[in-house]
């Protein structure tokens, strides 16, 4: 999606964004050794092709985008409150990434059933129509049989569903395909108005899950893999300028510390010390020289 945040001046300052495309991003530049694939629909028009240019200069691959000279791509604006925190207004109707399904070919699919990892996200959910979701849940079920470890965040957003129960059944089917699952614990109390840990807990491993990455805020991460859960206390941040982008980032750097055979506990120490950086700048993607810098001194430390 395009991305809108406020410049000053009444200016505004557009950028590329998207929660798992920001996730690619920030797993991309912690860890350049692991290969990131963007998964999505574009249109051919000038805004589409900037998009398509953003991620190639991130370089993460966009060989599994497909591309419509119907559509275009998404648009949001971002609004903060004087202590960061963010809400959105939406611009999606005529998004290719609502036809993402629809335009992937088979190589693509094909392509898929080799990876690691796939991640998807609750907005994936949102934004599909009906048949769209269906052909999602047809294409997780062959990369399953691939042996291909699914992740899912969550990541729930009343305005992009039509109402709670369809989000709920989504969810639920989501939570059950997924091997790793990287939720907020605001997600269930928002959703399925749980709001104790060990009933949230209870809830993701009825799913199946094996790992589980329980975010609850800038408090702490609850953490379940190998039959044990344990907590990280996460250090705050003191001065929070937009935590807009705060949880992709945490799920890139995490999943990207996995893939780099880091421990639970080590990647959840990684991706909140990165999120934390994140949520001192504005817009969802920081500068990436900064960034670099940032992770650079992380990894002297």
């Amino acid at each position: 999606m395009a991305e809108l945040s406020q410049a000053g001046d009444g200016l505004l300052r557009q950028a590329f964004a998207g929660d798992t495309y920001n996730s690619a991003v920030y797993l991309k530049r912690t860890f350049s050794q692991c290969d990131v694939q963007f998964i999505s629909g574009l249109g051919t028009d000038s805004i589409s092709q900037a998009m398509l240019d953003s991620a190639t200069a991130e370089q993460v691959g966009t060989e599994l985008i497909g591309r419509t000279d119907k559509l275009t791509i998404g648009l949001y604006q971002i609004h903060t409150d004087p202590q960061g925190e963010r809400s959105f207004t939406y611009w999606r109707s005529n998004s290719a990434a609502r036809q993402t399904l629809s335009l992937m070919n088979e190589d693509a699919k094909h392509a898929l059933c080799s990876m690691d990892m796939v991640m998807f996200s609750g907005i994936t959910l949102a934004i599909l129509p009906p048949p769209e979701r269906e052909a999602l849940w047809a294409l997780l079920d062959n990369l399953k049989q691939a042996n291909v470890k699914l992740v899912f965040d969550i990541n729930y957003r009343p305005a992009l569903w039509t109402n709670r129960t369809e989000a709920q059944q989504s969810v639920k089917r989501g939570i059950e395909y997924a091997d790793i699952l990287l939720p907020g614990v605001e997600d269930f109390s928002q959703l399925f108005e749980l709001t104790k840990l060990p009933d949230i807990m209870a809830f993701c491993q009825a799913g199946g899950a094996t790992e589980i990455v329980l975010k609850n805020g800038a408090q702490e991460v609850h953490l379940y893999g190998d039959d044990s859960a344990r907590t990280v206390t996460i250090e705050p941040v003191k001065k929070v300028v937009d935590t807009t982008s705060a949880g992709d980032a945490f799920n890139g750097v995490y999943l990207g510390a996995r893939l780099s055979g880091f421990t639970m506990e080590q990647a959840t120490q990684q991706a909140a010390a990165c999120a934390g950086f994140v949520i001192q700048h504005r817009g969802a993607i920081v500068d990436a020289s900064q960034y670099q810098t940032f992770v650079a001194q992380l990894r002297q430390a």
